[in-house]
């Protein structure tokens, strides 16, 4: 069963909220599940590179998010997870949005936007997310931010301004492709708030295998669409399976752990590897070209990034 059917008081059901912050120091687990998060998806817009080179962007999201899926509960099966629980009612209703929101939505928009610009843009671009995560904590727990955070924030749209600048002068085309990159990031910024702390309720598998299972019924259409379209071989194969088990199950359930334990704001500063883990693997394998404005917009999203993810003292 997808869902817990145990009953929750009223007064007892939990609605959506923001997530809490730790100020504690990073640990040893800490880092080390920000480090391979990081990588993992830092390669993700290589595969899907590679994948699209045979099959249509709805087959790449479907059978990412699809695998991902199977992956997590295959993993509950093991006797570490076997008694993990379901979700209460009172969470059904947020775990029904970040299926929409955290998954179904940017993970279309990726493969749809590197048709018209590369990874290693997209990667950059994606470095924006601690900005918005920041801007969604301030919205959801209605504090009024410091003046560290509204300079980083602004510092941040103005780097991501840059960045995106010479894609949008090449004309509609490659705008379109920056557009998609934005939006999706903005829908992580807002899922990671509401992430935390239900990770910190039921856990990460728990969690990510219902977000997933229920985010890979949303694209059973787009998955369908133009299915006559893929062109199928191991080249194509191999990198969405990589994409849907590692970079999709193992690297959501990595995620939400790091969230759950360190908050959303300081966990999304993966994003500070991941757009160098895109930048590198998008040049040295598939020789992409990034504009030196583009960079300098990337080191103030990473600037601005920083101040704007810091506590209101």
């Amino acid at each position: 069963m997808l869902w817990h059917t145990t009953a929750v008081p009223v007064d007892q059901t939990v609605a959506i909220q923001p997530s809490e912050e730790s100020e504690a120091a990073f640990s040893g687990t800490d880092w080390a599940l920000f480090v391979g998060v990081s990588l993992i998806w830092g390669s993700s817009f290589l595969l899907i590179a590679m994948a699209l080179e045979g099959l249509t962007p709805g087959a790449i999201t479907f059978l990412r998010v699809g695998l991902g899926a199977l992956a997590l509960w295959v993993t509950r099966l093991l006797p570490a997870f076997r008694h993990s629980g379901g979700i209460d009612p009172g969470d059904r209703s947020t775990v029904f949005v970040l299926s929409v929101v955290w998954v179904a939505i940017p993970f279309t928009l990726f493969p749809l936007a590197q048709q018209y610009i590369n990874s290693a843009l997209t990667g950059l671009l994606n470095g924006s997310t601690p900005v918005f995560a920041a801007a969604v904590s301030i919205l959801l727990t209605r504090r009024l931010p410091g003046r560290a955070q509204i300079a980083g924030m602004a510092i941040g749209l103005l780097g991501l301004l840059l960045l995106s600048w010479p894609s949008l002068s090449e004309g509609s085309s490659e705008a379109r492709g920056v557009v998609m990159v934005v939006a999706a990031t903005v829908c992580y910024g807002v899922s990671l708030n509401l992430a935390a702390p239900l990770q910190r309720r039921y856990g990460a598998i728990t969690l990510m295998s219902r977000v997933l299972t229920l985010a890979t019924v949303w694209l059973i259409p787009i998955g369908l669409r133009d299915l006559s379209a893929n062109v199928w071989s191991a080249d194509v194969v191999i990198p969405v399976v990589l994409l849907g088990v590692v970079g999709t199950g193992f690297a959501y359930w990595l995620m939400a752990t790091l969230v759950g334990r360190v908050g959303s704001v300081r966990a999304s500063f993966i994003t500070y590897l991941i757009p160098v883990v895109s930048l590198v693997l998008g040049v040295a394998i598939l020789a992409d070209r990034v504009a030196g404005l583009a960079l300098i917009g990337a080191a103030l999203i990473t600037a601005g990034a920083f101040m704007a993810s810091r506590r209101t003292s």
